[in-house]
């Protein structure tokens, strides 16, 4: 099992005795697995057995499941609704009497709402229960697919992820071959910063130069960012052949590979390292971008 993306289509037919379905999924981004449903009236028997089906085959996403049922025409009856006629032939009668229009017709009669009802065959326990578990084998199916769907799709996102996790890698080699990377670099820079403190500062005591030296040679040396960058591409090439819904933890390595990457522009000492981390800092966000779509 590969990545998998939280965004997808699927839909499914199916037919059990006189009826026939439509299992209509669509998936969105979310933070946790979250279902709707829409279903027919007198469907909602039906929501938690399909709410299950698809919680064992979907882990995160915005969910929103339709269902559209209807029986095959003639499996229907018409009939005519007695109590109704019974009220409303003396009202035609009456008002035929006052105002002398024409006598109501059949099919007006017929036509006024309530008098003419569509009466559904009656269905058993035994039935309902066939058809219901035939609605479920559709879900099944629908959601078979909609996974099929977001892999795909997750597919994509891993080839584009691999790509800008080899770009982080390259960048995090070119910092650290960097000049200001360099040992010998910073110890020449601290040097100069150093003389600057003594030239600043005649009464400046030893033990707080030594402390502002401590300071400037922390806040100069990027090998532990590098470090650290290395560490987050390790582990960014680990979960995406983990096969496993690894979206929250990417998330969480992108928001970690965007801090070294604004803590190494904070410490850039030339214009060079200062291009490297901006560049960095653009193909993290990239993939933050990419990251949120990902199961």
């Amino acid at each position: 099992m590969g990545l998998s993306s939280m965004t997808g289509f699927a839909r499914a037919e199916g037919a059990e005795g006189d009826w026939r379905w439509t299992w209509e999924l669509k998936s969105v981004n979310g933070r946790n697995l979250e279902i709707r449903f829409r279903l027919p009236p007198g469907h909602d028997w039906i929501e938690g057995e399909a709410r299950q089906v698809l919680q064992r085959a979907l882990a995160r996403g915005s969910v929103y499941a339709n269902l559209g049922a209807a029986r095959e025409a003639g499996s229907s009856e018409l009939r005519v609704n007695e109590e109704a006629l019974a009220q409303i032939l003396p009202v035609l009668e009456d008002l035929k009497t006052k105002t002398g229009v024409a006598p109501a017709t059949a099919d007006g009669i017929l036509a006024l709402r309530g008098i003419l009802e569509v009466s559904e065959p009656d269905e058993d326990e035994a039935a309902r229960a066939a058809r219901g578990a035939a609605m479920l084998g559709s879900l099944k199916e629908a959601a078979a697919a909609l996974k099929a769907a977001r892999a795909a799709e997750g597919a994509k996102i891993g080839e584009i992820l691999g790509g800008q996790i080899e770009r982080i890698e390259a960048l995090t080699k070119d910092a650290g071959k960097c000049a200001a990377a360099r040992p010998e670099a910073l110890r020449e820079r601290i040097k100069t910063q150093a003389e600057a403190l003594l030239g600043a500062g005649k009464d400046l005591s030893e033990e707080r130069l030594h402390q502002e030296l401590a300071l400037l040679a922390v806040k100069a040396d990027v090998r532990e960012e590098i470090d650290r960058l290395n560490a987050h591409v390790t582990a960014a090439r680990e979960l995406l052949g983990s096969g496993e819904p690894v979206g929250r933890r990417l998330d969480f390595l992108a928001q970690e590979f965007n801090r070294e990457a604004n803590t190494l522009c904070s410490k850039a000492g030339d214009i060079e390292l200062t291009r490297i981390g901006l560049d960095l800092k653009a193909v993290i966000d990239q993939m933050r971008e990419q990251v949120q779509n990902l199961e």
